[in-house]
């Protein structure tokens, strides 16, 4: 299957929680038609929202612009449902001690422009992609390489003293060496993430508009066309040598700007397969399209996120996490996914997903308990909510109003502590406000798998400096603990330090979890074989187009 080409930032509210296997619900993964009724060189199309920014490998970090990355690239890596690692682009990628990786390409790869996928390729992208005059907002994922804080430097003002990764050496056209400044035991699970893809030389030619606007990948489809908030076309690269090769032509991303209306067009036939479906269509999605509704769980989770930055939240004191948790215990998550939701949710106990080394039951240790009375103690133990008031940021397209009003009348009716949303006109909104320090004091923060082990959901979230941590959460003390678990000798030994700490974060708070997600979506009468990965994307490469 398929893994998490996706990234992290979540942009709907129905798609949610652990995927054992990749297929669909009902009998979405029919593909046993005649290969008669099947055009090999079909298009058919994805309901999508705008991507954030250009589509570059170190700066895609949503699930619009990835969803469209995940057909344009492949990584080095990939991994199954029970976690272990499966090669794509490399050979092979190994390792004695942790710290010094060999990665191995398989030869004759190319890129869509028709030059050949080398050692350098990885190695140029890598550089670049890391440097802080670059500015992409994923260059921290090189951070384990020796060589970052010369390249990328974190102190503020401070300038970078070096263009190249020390760690990163090629050794031949197919082969190169990664020397991290400490053993990081679930590195190669890392390889699988957008950011290590590779990038041919002609990019380095472009100008800063024009990148990203027309990427050359390595992947099983080339870009064809992005008219900008209308639709992204990308068609099937015949000179692709990876495993999964497309069985359709192409694919037509669609924009929406509501999933009501992307629900409407899939009803009609206008669209073919659908990522998730709106709150008010949930009670009546099965019925409306019978074997053609998709029910399935997948690795991501719902949270309630807290800017720390927000005068709310700083002044005149820095939160008391006791404060927090008495928001997440006056949470009624069993009665919300069972109504509002309409059961296609289930009540997160912890902050790491389903379906991920290191997942455990209650590893929130009982911080997502609904407790009202236990709530109030704490709220005023941790000299109470400043205020008095809170607000919870989302994106209005994504489908959250319902549920960030049930939540705000569950903390109300238990706390008294009163709490608004704040609507965001869209996704783009949503993220910019979250990247400019604007959001007032809580916002919506959803967090799909980028890599099979809970270290992707705590390290790569909580940690200082982090590419997921737009909230500001820094805390020294828990730092040094993710320091010591990324140091652990083996991969077993890192996760299970990696479960004690999410045990302990119910005493720092940077989040709160809801529940997990699932994919609740759909498909229309002219696909079959649709399946959605375990990052809850549709798996392109899969879909096949009836004639």
């Amino acid at each position: 299957m398929r893994g998490a080409k996706s990234a992290k930032w979540v942009t709907g509210a129905i798609i949610v929680a652990l995927a054992a296997t990749a297929c669909g619900g009902g009998k979405s993964g029919d593909s046993g038609n005649d290969a008669k009724a099947v055009d090999p060189n079909g298009i058919f199309s994805v309901e999508l929202g705008e991507p954030e920014k250009p589509l570059l490998t170190g700066d895609t970090m949503e699930s619009n612009g990835s969803a469209v990355m995940a057909g344009l690239f492949s990584t080095l890596v990939d991994y199954k449902a029970d976690g272990s690692l499966t090669m794509v682009n490399a050979e092979s990628v190994t390792t004695t001690d942790s710290k010094t990786w060999t990665v191995k390409l398989k030869p004759g790869w190319t890129f869509h422009d028709g030059t050949p996928v080398t050692s350098k390729s990885y190695v140029d992208a890598w550089n670049w992609n890391a440097s802080l005059k670059n500015a992409q907002g994923l260059a921290s994922w090189f951070a384990d390489i020796k060589g970052y804080d010369k390249v990328h430097p974190d102190a503020e003002g401070a300038k970078q003293t070096a263009d190249k990764l020390e760690g990163l050496k090629v050794v031949d056209e197919n082969t190169f060496t990664i020397e991290l400044s400490k053993s990081v035991p679930y590195f190669g699970h890392k390889l699988a993430y957008i950011v290590f893809a590779p990038l041919p030389e002609s990019f380095y030619k472009l100008d800063a508009k024009t990148r990203g606007q027309a990427p050359v990948g390595n992947g099983p489809y080339k870009f064809k066309s992005w008219d900008h908030k209308k639709k992204i076309e990308i068609t099937r690269y015949d000179g692709y040598k990876g495993p999964n090769k497309a069985k359709n032509g192409g694919v037509v991303f669609k924009n929406y700007t509501t999933l009501e209306a992307a629900y409407e067009d899939l009803k009609s036939g206008n669209v073919d397969v659908l990522r998730q479906i709106a709150p008010k269509d949930l009670p009546v999605y099965r019925q409306d399209l019978g074997d053609r509704a998709v029910d399935q769980a997948y690795s991501a989770i719902q949270t309630i996120a807290v800017a720390f930055y927000a005068d709310q939240w700083k002044k005149p004191k820095q939160v008391d996490p006791r404060v927090i948790q008495g928001l997440s215990m006056a949470i009624d998550r069993a009665t919300i996914t069972k109504t509002v939701l309409n059961g296609t949710r289930e009540p997160a106990t912890g902050w790491v997903a389903k379906g991920v080394l290191g997942f455990q039951e209650d590893g929130g240790n009982g911080v997502t308990k609904y407790d009202p009375t236990q709530a109030k103690a704490l709220i005023k133990a941790g000299g109470g909510v400043p205020g008095n008031k809170i607000s919870i940021q989302y994106n209005a397209d994504g489908g959250h109003k319902e549920w960030v009003d049930a939540v705000c009348n569950s903390i109300q009716q238990a706390t008294s502590v009163q709490c608004v949303g704040d609507g965001k006109p869209d996704f783009q909104a949503d993220l910019t406000a979250r990247k400019t320090k604007q959001v007032k004091s809580l916002y919506r923060s959803g967090w799909v798998l980028d890599y099979p082990v809970n270290a992707n959901f705590i390290s790569d979230l909580f940690r200082t400096g982090a590419g997921g941590n737009q909230g500001d959460f820094s805390n020294k003390e828990l730092d040094a603990k993710i320091a010591k678990a990324d140091s652990a000798k083996t991969l077993d030994e890192s996760v299970k330090a990696y479960q004690a700490i999410e045990k302990d974060l119910k005493n720092y708070m940077p989040s709160i979890p809801l529940w997990y997600y699932k994919v609740n979506a759909g498909f229309s009468e002219k696909v079959s074989g649709v399946a959605y990965g375990q990052d809850g994307d549709p798996i392109l490469t899969g879909v096949e187009v009836k004639k």
